[in-house]
């Protein structure tokens, strides 16, 4: 009797796929660099089965550059509405913000992790910026000072700080100070 060889009738094109990520160039790439910039949404799936995610609602305007397909204008957009408290709870809030339809951004789904942060938690970190914050919010800060609280104020108003170091050259603050204020706030 003679063993014959039948190829299914249904390819199992999923697992196929995912065997095929396997050896895809890029995967030993985002391996290296896990903030690297996905080109492609094989791309995607391949960071989504190394398990890499970006936070949406803590997303900066270069983790959204980092998806395939999303405009500088578009990465702005996001990263402004949650620095300013809009909450993220799944792919319709972000599509509404950018004006199409969810439907478009389904593909990026495998990688984009929609967490919540509870605003009243004591280890959530805070993300007033600096160049914004009021006086009640800095002498809100662990060894914050009525005078460094001014000086941040009059500092600004000469102009904006562009970055910690920014901040910590012209506050001229103790290297002990800009590692616990940079914290709680953002330049």
């Amino acid at each position: 009797m003679a063993n014959h060889f039948r190829p299914p009738q249904e390819p199992a094109r999923r697992p196929l796929q995912a065997w095929l990520r396997q050896f895809h160039p890029a995967r030993s790439r985002l391996q290296r660099d896990p903030l690297a910039r996905l080109d492609s949404l094989e791309e995607v799936a391949i960071a989504a089965d190394l398990g890499i995610t970006i936070d949406v609602n803590q997303a900066t305007i270069d983790d959204w550059l980092r998806l395939p397909g999303l405009s500088i204008h578009q990465a702005r957009t996001l990263a402004t509405l949650s620095q300013n408290g809009v909450v993220f709870c799944g792919l319709d809030d972000i599509a509404a913000a950018l004006g199409i339809s969810s439907r478009a951004l389904e593909p990026l789904s495998p990688v984009l992790a929609f967490c919540y942060y509870d605003p009243e938690s004591l280890v959530v970190a805070q993300s007033t910026s600096l160049n914004q914050a009021t006086v009640g919010q800095l002498m809100a800060l662990p060894g914050m000072s009525a005078r460094v609280a001014e000086q941040i104020i009059n500092e600004r108003r000469r102009s904006p700080f562009l970055n910690w170091g920014d901040a910590h050259y012209r506050l001229r603050l103790s290297a002990a100070q800009t590692s616990q204020w940079m914290h709680y706030l953002n330049v």
